[in-house]
């Protein structure tokens, strides 16, 4: 009789205890397949989402500046030898080493104007890359489409007692209000927008630049050389980098992998014991059977291949299970736990071809005592029990 032969009629014969051991450890290696894809899914959801919340370096311009106190009292200070960005050394920023990981660049330039009859500050921005990167913006109305349509924030347009659809006065120009921005809660709230060369010339700043925000957050993304390599290419603009914005967004993601981790290990570890319990108890149960091997002549490396080879069986098929039920309890909770937004789930073939893998090792390993024992009983002792 063939070896294989005697592990899957022993599958047969005890197919309630198999099923609580293919079940057991299939449980482990489905909650592992589960939390693995969930937490890639939702690392890339957040990944998606925290790059919507703006930029993560800023390029100023480069200017000397010089405190001042006298007798112990501050006077505040005073810049010289200011520097402005030009509007044409912009196409620089998609020339550094890792342009790739640049996702948005949006210039801005800034004034005080009149607006209505009263003060107010004029940011003029390229529309396109601005939406791109502040996806957050709620609109009333729409976003600006030419030179003669302006975009104003909430508090904005409640002074100037204007809605979409109206016309204001800038400067002695006249626009149309093309949209309301939602209240924001931020700076953003007291602007008027305009598009980038219209403000430049009500400003009287053609072909400069206030400042640039970048957006370029990626998991991994070195932005610590990307603000290196900015500087290098504009070397009369100070470039820094939000560092509190990359580090907490990092971070979250680096704590979702850890979270995994950890409840991965508790998971093996009783899969792992599930195993070992089960296939001591039926070594213990067929000491008998296993007596009778050993007095026909079988060898203890047969008895120990028989053992190996039912667990090897069963922590396959318990792989094969677990991956299948694993990504099925995945697709359920994603929506849950990312409270219905438009996360995907992740289909990687390496996380099929690790819960196999894992099962298979677990199975093993946590067999291999069970079956050393099994090898290692005296034929003589085990027919007492005949």
């Amino acid at each position: 009789m063939k070896l294989h032969n005697i592990s899957l009629n022993n599958l047969r014969r005890r197919k309630a205890k198999m099923a609580f051991l293919t079940i057991g450890l299939m449980v482990g290696i489905a909650t592992i397949v589960t939390l693995v894809t969930l937490t890639r899914s939702m690392a890339g959801d957040i990944e998606r989402k925290m790059d919507e919340f703006g930029a993560n370096i800023l390029i100023t311009p480069r200017s000397n500046d010089l405190a001042m106190s006298y007798g112990g009292i501050s006077l505040g200070g005073i810049s010289f030898d200011q520097r402005e960005i030009r509007e044409a050394d912009l196409a620089l920023i998609h020339t550094i080493e890792n342009n790739r990981n640049i996702s948005a660049v949006s210039p801005k330039v800034l004034g005080g104007i009149k607006a209505g009859g009263r003060d107010a500050l004029l940011v003029g921005v390229d529309f396109e890359s601005e939406l791109r990167m502040k996806q957050w913006w709620e609109i009333f109305g729409a976003a600006p489409q030419g030179d003669g349509e302006v975009l104003l924030g909430s508090d904005a347009a409640r002074s100037l007692e204007v809605m979409a659809g109206d016309e204001v006065v800038l400067n002695g120009e006249t626009f149309r209000v093309a949209g309301v921005l939602a209240q924001t809660g931020s700076q953003d709230d007291a602007l008027v927008f305009a598009p980038l060369k219209k403000a430049q010339m009500l400003l009287g700043k053609e072909g400069r630049i206030t400042l640039v925000e970048v957006a370029a957050l990626c998991s991994g993304c070195p932005i610590g050389d990307m603000v290196v390599q900015i500087a290098e290419k504009l070397p009369d603009a100070k470039v820094s980098a939000i560092q509190q914005v990359v580090e907490s967004r990092l971070h979250a993601l680096d704590q979702f992998r850890r979270f995994a981790l950890g409840v991965a290990a508790v998971v093996v570890f009783i899969g792992a014991l599930i195993v070992f319990v089960t296939m001591m108890g039926s070594v213990n149960e067929r000491t008998t059977e296993i007596g009778v091997f050993r007095a026909i002549g079988f060898r203890q490396s047969h008895i120990m291949r028989i053992i190996l080879l039912e667990a090897l069986l069963v922590s396959l098929l318990a792989g094969l299970l677990g991956y299948a039920a694993g990504m099925g309890a995945a697709k359920l909770a994603l929506p849950v736990m990312t409270q219905g937004s438009t996360a995907q789930l992740v289909w990687d073939p390496a996380v099929a071809a690790g819960s196999v893998t894992l099962a298979l090792l677990v199975g093993l390993l946590a067999s291999l005592y069970p079956a050393r024992h099994a090898s290692r009983l005296d034929p003589t002792e085990a027919l007492r029990a005949l």
